[in-house]
């Protein structure tokens, strides 16, 4: 007769279990914390130079992107604004009609 102690765990228990289920949950934890490129973080932050340069960079596309927008959006009013003044409407058509010669006039660099 074999006696078991209790303290004692058999194999394929679930002890063995459990420990099998922490190191797949601690390999995928350690998997998303290398795809959130934590690493890469630090090093930008320990570099203040490079993180100056890729700031100064990103700031100028950001202006170039909305200078850029402005103008595509601008252009797009003063076309409407102009079709709508060739409709002569009668209150609106006038004042329509500023804006556009106003425009035009600071576009072509003379003074108002």
């Amino acid at each position: 007769m074999k006696i078991i102690n209790p303290e004692q765990p058999k194999q394929g228990s679930n002890e063995d279990i459990s420990l099998s289920s922490l190191d797949k949950r601690l390999q995928k934890i350690a998997a998303d914390l290398e795809h959130t490129q934590i690493a890469e973080y630090v090093n930008l932050l320990n570099r203040p130079r490079t993180m100056i340069w890729k700031n100064l960079l990103a700031g100028t596309a950001r202006g170039v992107g909305i200078a850029i927008g402005f103008t595509f959006f601008a252009a797009t009013i003063l076309y409407v604004l102009r079709i709508l003044g060739a409709l002569n409407l009668p209150i609106i058509g006038d004042y329509i009609a500023d804006i556009v010669r106003i425009v035009q006039i600071q576009l072509e660099g003379k003074t108002y």
